[in-house]
């Protein structure tokens, strides 16, 4: 058996023999990306737009090709909106089992490279290439592994290589499509120092609105701020805001998957609904996937929350914490359907529904205190839900419905995995989206 090939001093020297060296890996307008890989004469180069509602014309842009934001297509646009700009635009319904066969594609090729990779999203990730040596310098790396992406799946990707997460996410956002960029600590201040707050990554919309009331608008500014005037005006978070805006970061790159700290779903409405009987039946239809996504992950929830957003985009989230963990999807149901009719007033129209699960257990652990008259109903109740899941799982999410699931609005959608997505929510150690 051979020896490995060991790397030559030019290879050893591009490492730092203290420190990491991590890169971010990005994919470019993936779900666009997929199409155009999959059909290229019917998508490749051509302005598309991925929207969940392609029939009604109505919904939003769930992401647009570098074709399409050239025309001033963007993100979260109204697919209307979006129509009005160019009327030639491509739109593309989801196919998000698609999306997970390339997502799992590109994700081999990255763990060819190291063990240390950490899966953020369907299209992201970090590795640590730190031991990665006999494969070259990290630049070597980088390359090689964005020209493979594209030979084997012809996706392209944008990579940011740096001594930490933090900067390696800002490097990869620096040049899109299929952009390389190292950015070292020495780099930050010319660099990153002369940009707003709000783009460094981590500072919300809301924590850059409170920065800007204390006079803080770059990131200069921001690393000269008094570290106990942080930690008084954001807490713990304060010391975060400092050490980063240093490109301080040591967060480690981690394999290890979390577990889920919520499931849940939510759907974008074609048209306003304002009928109380239509948003019940939203409800039941979120409530059905989330309990299916919960006793497939033999968990237990405490809390359910539910999401309710107007025309106007303002939003509601409320949330009511049980008095025993369920896996049933009728409580689950009953209970959304009491946060609603307590939140919202029948005539009132709704934009978008939610509904999520939180304080999950494991079901080992969950011990439900049934009363003497649960007592004899809930082992009953637990084996006609076993039955119903495993005929679905065999037959489809369509084979058993109750009535109350049925319907033409894309609440009922989310039945179909190759079209449906979830908000941050784990699936096949992947994310995905809705819409």
């Amino acid at each position: 058996m051979s020896e490995p090939k060991k790397p030559s001093r030019h290879v050893e020297s591009m490492y730092p023999e203290k420190g990491r060296v991590i890169i971010h890996l990005d994919m470019n307008a993936f779900y666009c990306s997929v199409h155009a890989a999959e059909e290229p004469g019917k998508y490749a180069g051509k302005a598309t737009a991925v929207s969940g509602s392609v029939e009604a014309r109505k919904g939003i842009i769930v992401t647009c090709s570098y074709e399409a934001r050239a025309l001033g297509i963007k993100t979260g646009m109204n697919v209307r909106q979006a129509l009005k700009i160019y009327p030639s635009l491509i739109l593309i319904a989801p196919d998000f089992n698609l999306y997970r066969q390339y997502a799992r594609g590109f994700m081999h090729i990255a763990e060819q490279y190291t063990p240390l990779v950490e899966r953020v999203s369907i299209d992201e990730c970090y590795l640590d290439i730190t031991g990665s040596k006999i494969f070259g310098t990290p630049l070597d790396i980088a390359t090689e592994l964005q020209q493979r992406i594209h030979e084997e799946w012809s996706l392209p990707c944008s990579i940011g290589l740096a001594p930490n997460k933090l900067l390696a996410k800002m490097a990869s956002d620096m040049k899109k499509p299929n952009g390389i960029t190292v950015l070292r600590l020495r780099d930050v201040p010319r660099i990153l120092w002369p940009k707003p707050c709000r783009e460094l990554f981590g500072v919300g919309s809301k924590t850059a609105m409170k920065l800007a009331k204390m006079n803080i608008m770059t990131i200069e500014q921001l690393a000269k701020t008094d570290e106990q005037l942080l930690i008084k005006q954001f807490g713990v978070m304060g010391s975060w805001l400092k050490s980063a805006a240093y490109g301080i970061d040591h967060t480690e790159v981690t394999n290890q998957q979390e577990p889920n700290k919520s499931i849940g779903h939510t759907t974008t409405l074609p048209a306003d609904v304002t009928k109380r009987t239509q948003v019940h039946r939203i409800l039941l239809n979120l409530a059905d996937q989330t309990g299916r996504r919960l006793r497939k992950q033999q968990l237990f929830a405490s809390t359910v929350q539910v999401t309710i957003r107007k025309p106007d985009m303002s939003t509601i989230t409320r949330s009511q914490t049980l008095s025993t963990a369920t896996e049933d999807t009728f409580t689950i149901y009953h209970q959304a359907c009491q946060l609603l009719d307590r939140n919202w007033q029948e005539g009132d129209p709704i934009r978008l529904l939610g509904v999520t699960l939180q304080n999950l257990t494991s079901a080992s652990h969950a011990v439900e205190q049934l009363d003497l008259f649960q007592y004899e109903e809930q082992p009953k109740k637990q084996a006609l839900t076993k039955a119903m899941d495993q005929i679905r799982n065999k037959y489809g999410e369509s084979a058993v419905l109750t009535a109350g699931m049925l319907g033409d609005d894309p609440s009922t959608l989310i039945r179909n995995k190759r079209i449906r997505g979830t908000s941050l929510q784990k699936d096949d150690s992947l994310l995905y989206i809705d819409e």
